[in-house]
């Protein structure tokens, strides 16, 4: 079998790898996103996927990209850090790159490709929930992307948690990404330095007293070296996330959720107070089989390797 070729387009890289059908990647390639000009990216993708394919029998090529992607998998509608609004995405790649292309949201592609080849492999329902800047999601269930109607499905961090919460970038209040996400963890870290309690002894002389200065690493490295302050902060975001994954179980009861983004790198830290809290809130706990927890595995290839193995799938 032919390898493809999976591309991660994000606000300010464009990274991309050469995929085995048994979703290895066989080479690896980057460059810098025009975040302000499509035509630009359309030229950047080309240049990435002659490289990649240079010498390789490829057969498709599949693009992640944050955004809002249309039920028919052709038009961004929407990308919050690109300059994608109802972006033919689809027809302007297919007319410079020679290959069958397919486009799809980065976090659908990262969700298809623990599906296939990493922490959900075993399973046929699974959500992966991604915690990073925000929260991403992906939804497979019955062993089939969930997209619904309109190609918008799995929107997970926008799930309304707060009402009349604290007010998301995508314009609602009380974004479930708001209180479960590495800028949730960091604000709350900085909140807690410029309160002046001893209490953040610790976090203060990370970020040497200037809290704008403390990141998502100094929290989690703290909390790993055994730092109360640093480990009740990760031990909030994980009652945050259970809590939410508990509502998002009550919906589409999954056997496996499985969290990724770079906030998962604290592993039990942020893992047990997660299982804790959504055993807590499950819906007719102690009746019902529960849904696993599990890290993802394939880290920041998820989104490359999922795209690769869509395509892969689709042209057979």
């Amino acid at each position: 079998m032919s390898a493809t070729i999976g591309l991660d387009i994000g606000g300010t890289k464009i990274a991309g790898g050469l995929v085995s059908p048994t979703g290895t990647i066989l080479a690896r390639g980057r460059r810098v996103t025009p975040a302000h000009d499509p035509d630009r990216i359309a030229v950047e993708v080309a240049d990435l996927v002659r490289e990649l394919s240079d010498g390789a029998d490829v057969s498709g090529v599949g693009v992640a990209c944050a955004g809002f992607i249309d039920a028919t998998g052709s038009t961004v509608l929407f990308a919050p850090n690109l300059a994608w609004r109802d972006e033919p995405l689809k027809r302007r790649l297919q007319a410079t790159i020679d290959l069958p292309v397919i486009i799809d949201n980065d976090a659908n592609a990262a969700a298809w490709g623990e599906f296939r080849f990493g922490a959900a492999r075993d399973v046929d329902d699974m959500v992966l929930i991604t915690v990073g800047t925000g929260i991403g999601g992906g939804v497979v269930t019955g062993g089939h992307l969930l997209r619904g109607a309109y190609g918008i499905a799995a929107e997970l961090g926008h799930m309304r948690v707060v009402p009349d919460g604290i007010r998301c970038g995508c314009g609602n209040r009380g974004c479930w990404e708001m209180y479960a996400s590495g800028n949730a963890l960091v604000r709350e870290a900085r909140e807690l330095v410029r309160s002046g309690t001893p209490h953040a002894a610790r976090l203060s002389e990370l970020c040497a007293a200037d809290p704008d200065k403390l990141s998502g690493h100094d929290i989690t490295s703290a909390a790993a070296q055994g730092d109360p302050a640093a480990v009740e902060l990760l031990a909030d975001l994980g009652r945050w996330i259970g809590e939410g994954a508990a509502s998002v179980t009550a919906i589409l009861d999954p056997e496996l959720i499985v969290l990724g983004g770079g906030v998962a790198d604290a592993g039990a830290l942020l893992l047990d107070p997660a299982q804790a809290a959504f055993r807590r809130q499950l819906t007719g706990r102690g009746h019902r089989p529960e849904a696993r927890f599990a890290v993802a595995s394939l880290g920041n290839d998820a989104g490359i390797i999922g795209a690769a193995a869509l395509v892969a799938e689709a042209v057979g």
